[in-house]
């Protein structure tokens, strides 16, 4: 009976849940451990950066990425998946400066991808999206804005989060030493040091990868 629910798409199970976003969220949590803090005068997404062999040039691999002029983004999960959703994103942003002579707002875009992963978890023939993501902005009229959207189209605002393999941990420790006040030089330190809580090996600059969105 249960494989029955586990391959359905659209089918919930006796416990109310979609199994099959229950697979794609342990596809993040499997995932390398990605961060977001909002500050006063900017945003701070960080992720770490590993790779499957010491053969591979690191330098080919994009965990943090630019959608437009005044939003970033960055994953944990599935990098393919990643890809899909970068490329959508990107398209929606050009298509709004197209209509409007300026790139969205952070809200707006983050309402574009969540739709898009949430279509993914009703359509025959798909599968939900292996990926949650952290979408950085910084708006002239509203200023810096962090939100997190998860497989099922869920999408919530933070102040600071974080994805991936260490989550639990990296939200204690964001707890303890965000505040408020932070400016965008902190909230690098800040995340650097909510990375190095959870990471293996020795941290250097080509192990980590930090994007920074500010006025």
């Amino acid at each position: 009976m249960s494989d029955r629910y586990s391959f359905s798409l659209t089918t919930f199970s006796p416990t109310g849940k979609l199994v099959q976003i229950e697979y794609a969220l342990n596809a993040v949590a499997q995932g390398v451990t990605s961060i977001g803090i909002k500050a006063t005068n900017g945003v701070v997404i960080a992720t770490e950066k590993k790779t499957a062999s010491p053969l591979i040039d690191d330098s080919s691999l994009e965990k943090v990425a630019n959608v437009c002029p005044n939003i970033g983004i960055v994953y944990s999960g599935m990098g393919p998946d990643f890809r899909v959703l970068l490329s959508r994103a990107r398209k929606a942003a050009q298509k709004y400066k197209r209509v409007y002579n300026e790139y969205p707002p952070t809200n707006i875009l983050v309402k574009e991808v969540a739709s898009v992963m949430q279509e993914f978890t009703q359509r025959g023939g798909v599968r939900p999206f292996g990926v949650s993501l952290l979408i950085a902005g910084y708006d002239d009229n509203t200023g810096p804005a962090l939100y997190q959207v998860d497989p099922s189209g869920s999408y919530w605002a933070w102040k600071a989060s974080a994805i991936g393999k260490n989550m639990v941990n990296a939200k204690t420790f964001l707890e303890k030493r965000y505040n408020e006040e932070m400016e965008l030089e902190d909230a690098v330190h800040t995340s650097i040091l909510t990375l190095k809580e959870g990471f293996e090996g020795q941290m250097t600059e080509n192990s980590i990868e930090i994007g920074i969105i500010g006025g």
